[in-house]
């Protein structure tokens, strides 16, 4: 993503042996030492689902910073990370913060810290959270803003190396914006059907980060941010038809 030249020094670091067998006996070394991390018992169909599936969360994020620390921002600039730290990229994160990111609280702690570093990173450089971050471009292509609960998950379970008060700060500009239906969200505490496409969808994702976003407040003793994200995250009662028991779209004061 920087030079050609850094990317010649990767592949120098990487394999300066140029060894075919030895490459392949590298990879699966710590392909192994990956899946080790969790050991499941049972019939080797079921061994082998599980696995597979282990596999999967571990293809991305990807390392986006060469060996000497350089990677492009969010502003498109080359920035240096300095020894010893990583940046990422390919946060899908409608599709990971549900059970990908919390399973990695518990085998990639260190790792998480690293990706909630990027995530800080990409706000100072481009303005908010990553929603869909890819080789640092944001595609804005799901809904929510889901890196909140990806950090507040982390930070409630002990995982702090990063600045907690900006990453606070970060979390409340994600949800104080007026793109993706935000504004009638904040306005009425929900999404009208004409007013946003999936307007359901979105209102409760938004409920649900707010929600998280006044746990990490109420961990900083940031009380009035807490009552206000509180009250935020009790907005998917206004969608909720206690006659059918599901959620539906408004138009309105009335049902779609």
């Amino acid at each position: 993503a920087v030079s050609i030249e850094n990317a010649k020094a990767n592949v120098e670091a990487e394999i300066p042996h140029w060894d075919f067998e030895q490459t392949k006996k590298e990879a699966q070394d710590a392909w192994n030492k990956q899946l080790a991390k969790i050991e499941v018992e049972g019939e080797e169909k079921d061994k082998v689902k599980f696995y597979t599936s282990l596999y999967h969360t571990m293809i991305a994020p990807n390392l986006y910073s060469d060996v000497n620390g350089d990677y492009r921002g969010m502003d498109m600039k080359i920035h240096n990370i300095g020894e010893g730290k990583e940046q990422y990229t390919v946060f899908s994160l409608w599709d990971t913060f549900r059970a990908t990111h919390p399973l990695y609280t518990l085998i990639e702690q260190d790792r998480t810290n690293a990706f909630i570093q990027t995530f800080l990173r990409q706000y100072e450089q481009g303005g908010l959270l990553p929603v869909w971050e890819l080789a640092a471009n944001e595609t804005n292509c799901m809904i929510g803003y889901h890196s909140v609960p990806v950090i507040a998950d982390a930070y409630l379970k002990g995982i702090r190396n990063y600045d907690a008060n900006k990453a606070l700060e970060a979390m409340v500009k994600s949800a104080n914006q007026d793109e993706h239906g935000l504004k009638f969200y904040k306005a009425q505490g929900y999404i009208n059907a004409g007013d946003e496409s999936e307007s359901v969808s979105k209102t409760l994702a938004y409920a649900y980060d707010d929600w998280c976003i006044a746990m990490m407040a109420s961990k900083l003793k940031q009380f009035d941010l807490v009552k206000t994200f509180q009250k935020r995250s009790e907005n998917w009662k206004n969608l909720f038809d206690p006659e059918t028991g599901f959620f539906r779209a408004r138009v309105n004061n009335g049902w779609f």
